[in-house]
């Protein structure tokens, strides 16, 4: 909203006097959407109108939700990159959406104090109706960037009803986890003819890896000497798999990781320099986004031991779900959107044997530095 357009507005409440609290909200209708279908069919069970309050709250902070990932994401989409006096702007959403899902993770709770039995006594009104019917949060996972192929494991109906989704977005659309690593491709400092930290990397590797394995020739015993050369080769594994681009493109086919390799670059990069000005935003960044895939994952696992507490494991969802058997199955690496950067700490180097910053980087990356220095040589002046 613009100058004119505050004006305006002010102008308006004004001249009608401004408006009651219940009016903005809205609340004639918000209160009034409590329909207990147990009282309907002239059996009140009163945890119904508990049952559905928890569930309409649910459903507005995921309209939030979506409000702030919809911001973040026409951000990431400039065409341009990135515009870095943004970056802010994405971290106070970020962080915003990890305090709703902490709220989330905790409303669980609230439900809980229902007990089966006061379940039972309503949930046969429920049938077809079920929480995985939420259009809003699967567009949430949808936006978020899960893969639609890993949930291989949901029932033909249910495969349905994602399609649904899918189908519903618009075709251009790229989700955040796209755009993350296309702005991670971007890193300052991956380019070959500049400071080539990639190339810099392997090679602080293969020096790490040759300690390695010089410790195993100093074991006193075979025991001894056994035990460091199977460290030895695990850590060689590990780090054959993000330093051969290969090995790293057969991960990606197999589900195991997410990120194209130019990407999964800047994010140890950034990790690794980010106390630098320029490289301290973006870190928060990463740290937000597997924030909001812990939370996620703690949001289902605490679903999870609820549905196995009211219904037990065996019944079907009141939508025909496979129920407490399907929710588990979430709860795995397969549906966490940011996978690859839980797994970045598999790949850091000791600090000693982090390429240093040359004085050319350094400068292009700190553009604050660069400021202060300006600054001052203006004020010598």
């Amino acid at each position: 909203m613009d100058t004119q357009q505050r004006i305006e507005a002010a102008k308006l409440t004004e001249s009608e006097n401004g408006m009651l609290y219940g009016e903005y909200l809205q609340l004639d209708k918000i209160l009034s959407a409590q329909r207990l279908l147990s009282e309907v069919h002239k059996a009140t069970v009163p945890d119904e109108h508990l049952f559905i309050i928890t569930h309409q709250a649910y459903e507005l902070w995921f309209k939030q939700i979506i409000f702030d990932l919809d911001w973040i994401i026409a951000v990431f989409s400039n065409h341009m990159g990135l515009d870095e006096s943004e970056t802010l702007g994405i971290i106070k959403r970020l962080n915003r959406i990890v305090l709703i899902l902490k709220v989330l993770v905790e409303q669980v709770m609230v439900l809980e104090t229902m007990t089966p039995l006061d379940f039972m006594d309503f949930r046969g009104y429920l049938c077809p109706a079920s929480g995985f019917q939420s259009m809003q949060f699967r567009d949430i996972e949808k936006k978020l960037g899960l893969r639609l192929e890993n949930k291989s494991l949901l029932k033909p109906c249910d495969q349905n009803k994602d399609k649904e989704i899918q189908e519903n977005s618009k075709e251009n659309d790229l989700s955040l986890a796209e755009l993350v690593e296309r702005w991670l491709e971007r890193t300052p400092g991956l380019e070959e003819n500049g400071f080539n930290f990639w190339g810099k990397y392997k090679k602080n590797v293969e020096s790490l890896l040759n300690m390695y394995y010089n410790a195993t020739l100093d074991a006193k015993t075979d025991c001894e000497k056994q035990k460091r050369m199977a460290d030895y080769e695990r850590r060689k594994a590990t780090f054959d798999s993000v330093t051969d681009i290969k090995l790293h493109e057969s991960l990606v086919q197999r589900g195991e990781r997410r990120f194209r390799h130019k990407a999964l670059q800047g994010a140890i990069m950034i990790t690794f320099y980010r106390d630098e000005p320029r490289f301290s935003q973006p870190h928060q960044i990463l740290m937000l986004l597997m924030d909001i895939d812990s939370l996620v994952t703690k949001w289902r696992y605490n679903h999870v031991i609820m549905v196995q507490r009211m219904i037990g494991s065996q019944s079907l969802g009141t939508g025909g779900s496979s129920g407490y058997h399907y929710l588990r199955s979430t709860l795995s690496d397969r549906y966490k959107v940011f996978l690859d950067l839980f797994n970045l700490s598999s790949y850091l180097l000791p600090r000693g044997y982090i390429p240093p910053l040359s004085s050319q980087i350094r400068s292009q990356i700190n553009l604050y530095k660069d400021y202060i220095s300006q600054t001052n040589d203006d004020t010598s002046a």
